[in-house]
């Protein structure tokens, strides 16, 4: 990984899981704007040359036939003619119709058009010229007109409640993004946005409306990556409408807004690809002991460094997930350039937003469950190393060498996917835990009430 804020420490360590936060903190000023260059074309335009020989030029008037010659006809010389008696005067009925298209032109661009293609058709046979540039401009809706549900309505709801936060310190300077909470300021983001510049960070908070105010932290998480932030001399924010991540489905439309390079105010559309998908985001502050693993919906809407802390909501635009991190090739990772979006994006599910913000409001610190056992965050099972001592597990009966396969009917294959599926409930909860013995073999199922885990960093 690549983040110039990045310190891991802690028996966690090490899990290696190619998923970058999505912050963008280089370590030096970035201007995004530089990166983009006209290209060269390579050869200057050249005028082009029009013939010259029997054509008019526009302006020149009519030509005379030299005395004693008869002017030709569009149909060929003209033979001298027999004087006849006087005809009477038919009706002028072509000096009509070419007066009748004059008049339409005026009342009705796309009528006049056709007709007046019919009234100036030349002598010769040739099609007329016509040009796009000579059609009216079509009537444009306004905005807010948008049929709901579609993405400029969800788009128009949710802008006025996402910010981007730029963060400064004397050895890094960068961006994130963050939703608005409440009309005086509260501003929830990730941890690893927050605390991404160290103890000495300053930030300041851009609005949709281009206002900027600072702000100073509230409380943070380095377990759960969240933290909310608190701006000052800020009132009447739109606060976000939170939704629900529970009865989430797999393909449902999502759309992502943020902050990605710096460019405030993103947005991106795409579905849920997967849930529950155990993620380390390898961005906890300095002090932390603990590898952030979040139960995450991932996505493919398109997500980007500085997209931290920002907003995934539904076709309602309802919250629905905090953006968090991205999957990356690993292309870049010796010259610590951090890879773009490749449809593999994770955020943190609402419910457990909503609670651990609420707390970190109330108390400045967020709890979250424990099953107590020690065990390999990156091995392939979730092998019982060690049963803490009157532990949930313990008391439950689970033995140490037990591999856990299940938690409340929620495939488990790996040790981060028990981790990220325990934080994902509330202490006190009640789950149905299956586990087998070493060898794979005697199935047993358990009932184990979750604790709370001790907070971390005093926090």
């Amino acid at each position: 990984m690549t983040e110039d804020f990045q310190n891991r420490r802690g028996e966690q360590d090490g899990a290696g899981t190619g998923h970058h936060p999505t912050e963008q903190f280089p370590a030096a000023h970035h201007d995004p704007h530089t990166a983009w260059q006209r290209p060269d074309t390579g050869a200057a335009y050249s005028t082009p040359q029009y013939p010259t020989g029997p054509y008019r030029e526009y302006g020149q008037g009519p030509q005379m036939p030299p005395p004693g010659q008869v002017p030709p006809t569009a149909f060929g010389p003209q033979t001298p003619q027999t004087p006849q008696a006087p005809q009477p005067q038919r009706r002028p009925v072509r000096v009509g119709l070419v007066a009748g298209a004059v008049v339409l032109a005026l009342v009705s661009g796309g009528v006049g058009g056709a007709v007046g293609t019919l009234a100036t058709r030349t002598d010769d046979g040739r099609a007329p010229v016509t040009n796009a540039l000579d059609a009216p401009k079509p009537n444009v809706s306004n905005v807010a007109n948008a049929p709901a549900g579609s993405t400029q309505a969800v788009a128009q709801k949710v802008l006025p409640s996402v910010v981007m936060i730029k963060v400064a310190s004397s050895r890094a300077e960068g961006e994130g993004s963050g939703v608005v909470l409440s009309s005086d300021g509260l501003i929830l983001t990730n941890n690893h946005v927050a605390a991404g510049g160290g103890r000495d960070a300053t930030m300041e908070v851009v609005f949709s409306d281009g206002s900027t105010a600072p702000a100073t932290l509230v409380g943070a998480d380095p377990v759960s990556d969240l933290a909310v932030i608190k701006v000052t001399g800020k009132s009447g924010l739109t606060p976000i409408e939170l939704g629900a991540s529970g009865a989430l489905q797999v393909g449902q439309s999502v759309i992502a807004v943020g902050s990605p390079l710096g460019l405030a105010g993103t947005v991106t559309t795409g579905i849920v690809s997967a849930l529950n998908r155990p993620v380390s985001t390898q961005g906890e502050s300095e002090s932390s002991q603990v590898n952030p693993v979040i139960d995450a919906i991932q996505t493919d809407a398109a997500i980007n460094p500085g997209n931290s802390g920002g907003a995934l909501v539904d076709g309602n635009g309802k919250l629905i997930g905090i953006n968090t991190a991205i999957a990356s090739l690993g292309a870049g990772e010796g010259s610590g350039a951090q890879s773009g979006s490749i449809g593999l994006g994770f955020a943190i599910p609402v419910d457990q937003a909503r609670r651990v913000a609420d707390e970190l409001i109330k108390t400045g610190h967020a709890t979250y469950a424990q099953i107590g056992i020690k065990l390999r965050p990156q091995d392939t099972a979730a092998r019982v190393l060690e049963s803490t001592a009157d532990g949930p597990a313990a008391k439950a009966g689970i033995p140490s060498g037990a591999v856990i396969t299940s938690l409340d009917g929620r495939v488990i294959d790996s040790g981060n996917a028990l981790i990220a599926a325990v934080r994902s409930h509330e202490p006190g909860d009640k789950v149905k835990v299956t586990y087998t013995d070493e060898q794979g073999g005697n199935p047993k199922t358990v009932e184990v009430t979750l604790t709370a885990a001790p907070a971390e960093g005093g926090r």
